[in-house]
């Protein structure tokens, strides 16, 4: 997969250096910064919030929409062959099958329209990231709501896999809004330096 410099990853490593062995090595950092941001837990209200749709968000930003995608399907991948890389002691088909089912497809959408948005250059200033963030997250909750909803019904669904994640997932979009453009600062100043 090639790493275009409308990525933040293409731009900080440049083209030379974003070969095949560095995109795996990507990968697996990626892979395993998911798998921490599903077991930490921040005490939030009314649930407590894992900082994994952020990371999910932030990991096809920076690496743009098919390496986006393709880290998030590496770590499902990691989860259904029964690594412990999903929130809570999960893991396996079964538990990708169940009630998050939806949401960790909803992971690989999301990372592939936040890349493809932000290889347009949409990430760069504060407000095209909190649309981009915003869209994400929008995108990540379609899949996990009717996934929930073919299983405990559509109001259930909404009381119990949306309606408590209002305020988490507007915190988590403000923060990605904010890292974003940052690191795209950085880069910069580092590259012309």
């Amino acid at each position: 997969m090639r790493m275009t410099n409308g990525t933040l990853v293409g731009a900080a490593l440049g083209e030379d250096r974003a070969g095949f062995a560095t995109q795996v090595l990507l990968v697996l950092a990626a892979t395993g910064l998911l798998a921490v941001s599903a077991k930490v837990q921040v005490p939030f209200w009314p649930v407590p919030m894992t900082m994994q749709s952020l990371v999910v968000l932030v990991i096809g930003a920076a690496f743009g929409w098919r390496l986006g995608a393709a880290t998030v399907l590496a770590y499902l991948a990691e989860g259904a062959m029964g690594l412990p890389v999903f929130a809570g002691a999960g893991a396996g088909a079964a538990y990708m099958a169940g009630p998050t089912g939806g949401y960790l497809a909803g992971f690989v959408l999301a990372a592939a329209i936040t890349g493809f948005l932000a290889e347009k250059g949409y990430t760069r200033s504060v407000p095209g990231a909190l649309a981009v963030m915003a869209i994400g997250h929008a995108v990540l909750f379609v899949p996990g709501y009717l996934w929930l909803a073919t299983l405990v019904g559509t109001e259930k669904a909404y009381h119990g896999g949306v309606e408590p994640f209002y305020y988490a997932t507007l915190l988590k979009t403000a923060l990605g809004a904010a890292l974003l453009p940052a690191a795209w600062w950085a880069v910069g100043k580092i590259r012309r330096a």
